[in-house]
This record gives structure tokens, C-alpha cells and sequence, in this order.
């Protein structure tokens, strides 16, 4: 039993590939899947964190990036020696969602797993009307 647990999928070549070049044409933040739409008022974005506690969950606004990250705190259990971990302990991905947004504009709810967030859209700035320059 013990040796099918260290092997994977009996050697399958693909799985060597797939190992390889994740690094270099996947973004690891993709990972954290999510859903985007569009209102007259607001984007609305609803992220996938399954297993994760609301206090796991951070979300914050720097410099026009909205970003979500999350982390697992689990317990060591005794006795007990992981041969493989895929369940992620921590997640995170950005948005750029434009500097005229404030945290205070910005609402997010958690609730089975999904976290959903909603955006206002910024007010459009008015353009100059043609204003021409005089040249010397």
C-alpha cells in the first residue's frame, strides 16, 4: 500500500509534464477561480475559497489593487507524516480595480465558500473639450 501512495498514476508521463511546465505557463494564482460580472453600477467578483474560515480571509485596497488572499491554519497531528499535500494552505490573487475606489465603497460577504465582493465603478472623468495649445 505504501508504494502506491508514493507513486503517481503509475508513472504517468503526462504528470511529469504537466509538473514541469506549470511553473513557466501557469500563473499559480489561478488557482483561486473567479467569477466577474457586470452591473450599470458595480463589477460584482465571487472567489472559490472552499475549506477556508471567514477570519482566514483578507481582503485589501493598495494603490488601486484589490487584493483577496486567504490562509489555512492547521493543526500538526500527531504521529502523522504527509507523503504528498495538494490542499493549499494559503491563496492569493489581485485586482486592479482603479484608484478612485475607496475601501469604504467596496462590500464583500463570505458564506460557503464563496466570497462575494462588490465593486463600484468609477465615475468616468470628464474630458477636457478641446482646449488647443498655442505654439510659439
Amino acid at each position: 500500500m505504501k508504494h502506491e501512495l508514493t507513486t503517481r498514476n503509475n508513472y504517468d508521463l503526462f504528470d511529469v509534464f504537466d509538473d514541469f511546465f506549470k511553473p513557466m505557463f501557469f500563473e499559480e494564482s489561478r488557482d483561486l477561480r473567479t467569477d466577474i460580472k457586470e452591473t450599470d453600477s458595480s463589477y460584482e467578483l465571487d472567489l472559490e475559497l472552499p475549506g477556508y474560515q471567514k477570519e482566514d480571509i483578507k481582503v485589501t485596497l493598495d494603490k488601486g489593487y484589490l487584493t483577496v488572499s486567504a490562509e489555512k491554519h492547521q493543526k500538526e497531528e500527531d504521529g502523522k507524516k504527509y507523503l504528498r499535500r495538494e490542499i493549499r494552505e494559503s491563496t492569493s490573487r489581485s485586482y486592479y480595480v482603479g484608484q478612485d475606489i475607496t475601501k469604504e465603497q467596496i462590500k464583500a460577504k463570505y458564506s460557503n465558500g464563496i466570497l462575494s465582493l462588490t465593486v463600484p465603478k468609477a465615475a468616468p472623468k470628464k474630458l477636457e473639450e478641446n482646449k488647443f495649445i498655442a505654439i510659439e
